[in-house]
């Protein structure tokens, strides 16, 4: 199996919501990033993703965003040097897009196309593999995009005159709810 990520940012959902035209609205998330350095595993936490659904005429369309700000790795200094690489003051929200076909939407297991802005930078990520499970009138998402530092064209800090490896996978877990 692949190896998936959400970045950043963050993020990003797709609900397998009912079938039918309709809004929805982004409850709880938790996105979270790794990054690996050969004498350590870092990761960082969010928990400030917003977003919204829209369902209409045989398709979901979804919009997520979240502050690059807000991920928390548990050190104030890395976290500095985070938004400082990544360019946070000058590109300070992640944004994710994804569109998910109404044949699609029922499926425990999907797979979708994710764009994702960061860094001023926009990468597309095909065939995610996200998992769902509808409980009541919530979906919940979880997944993660394989994302890497190339993709946002981010020069890769080091430690140590050692740079951290390329891949930054981003878990996700959302529950999205209708309006």
């Amino acid at each position: 199996m692949k190896k998936k990520m959400l970045v950043a940012v963050a993020l990003l959902a797709l609900p397998a919501f009912a079938a039918g035209d309709g809004q929805w609205v982004l409850g709880e998330s938790t996105l979270t990033y790794r990054v690996s350095h050969p004498l350590h595993q870092t990761e960082g936490v969010s928990h400030a993703a917003r977003g919204k659904g829209v369902c209409h005429a045989g398709q979901c369309d979804f919009l997520i965003a979240v502050p690059v700000k807000s991920f928390d790795s548990g050190d104030s200094n890395r976290d500095i040097h985070m938004l400082q690489t990544t360019r946070g003051a000058e590109f300070p929200m992640v944004t994710v897009r994804t569109r998910i076909p109404e044949s699609e939407r029922t499926s425990a297991t999907i797979l979708v196309d994710i764009d994702i802005e960061f860094a001023g930078q926009t990468a597309h990520y095909k065939q995610v593999q996200l998992q769902l499970v509808t409980q009541g009138n919530e979906t919940r998402i979880s997944g993660t995009i394989p994302a890497t530092l190339p993709d946002f064209k981010i020069e890769p800090p080091s430690l140590l005159a050692i740079p951290v490896k390329n891949e930054i996978p981003v878990r996700m877990e959302m529950t999205w709810h209708p309006l």
